[in-house]
């Protein structure tokens, strides 16, 4: 039998071909202006930084908190030592003080006064000596950071970046913290030596 025409061709069938010619026809046509298309991601203008987890995370911070906690220890163990042996030295002038006049006692306890009072005071001086150190070691490595920052800045097209803490809410990939961390690794890692200089012993500042 001939097929004369279009009109015998069952529905569907024809339904079926003239779907496959319009999804041809749309495939070649350009795209209007007028017509949604998909999104896409913009950079983040704002970058948010965990200074402190910064400082935790990288070799040079870890360092730096490492020599403090050595540091610290040893001046630690030389107050109990010193503390201890003040101690020691009180008791036995109060033992010796039945045996002494007391014009004799009230010199020497003037002169152990006047000892105890310097010992205390070169103490804290080395105190105050190691959390300077710490905080100028510490100053040392987030100016290091800075140029480093703003390579991350530029290579995410941002603007500025802001301390974590002081942001109420926003995108876990605005967080450049691991990203400067391995960078900084990367390129300074534990720092540089005179970054986090020995306290000086004496506590007298090399007098």
């Amino acid at each position: 039998m001939t097929i004369q025409g279009p009109g015998i061709l069952p529905g569907l069938l024809r339904l079926g071909l003239c779907a496959g010619v319009l999804a041809v026809c749309l495939a070649g046509a350009p795209v209007r202006a007028d017509q949604p298309v998909a999104p896409t991601a913009p950079p983040v203008p704002v970058l948010s930084l965990d200074f402190e987890r910064l400082f935790d995370d990288t070799l040079w911070g870890k360092r730096i908190a490492a020599d403090m906690a050595r540091d610290s220890a040893a001046l630690n163990a030389e107050n109990t030592r010193i503390a201890d042996d003040l101690i020691a030295e009180e008791k036995s002038l109060t033992d010796r003080r039945a045996k002494l006049t007391p014009a004799a006692f009230r010199t020497e306890a003037d002169a152990f006064d006047e000892r105890a009072t310097g010992i205390r005071a070169a103490q804290k001086a080395k105190a105050q000596s190691l959390t300077q150190t710490y905080e100028a070691a510490r100053q040392a490595f987030f100016a290091a950071s800075g140029p480093l920052m703003d390579e991350v800045l530029t290579r995410r097209h941002a603007v500025m970046v802001l301390d974590r803490r002081a942001i109420i809410r926003g995108l876990e990939a605005a967080d450049i913290t691991e990203e400067l961390a391995r960078l900084m690794d990367a390129r300074l890692g534990a720092g540089p030596a005179e970054a986090q200089p020995t306290p000086d012993p004496a506590g007298n500042g090399g007098e």
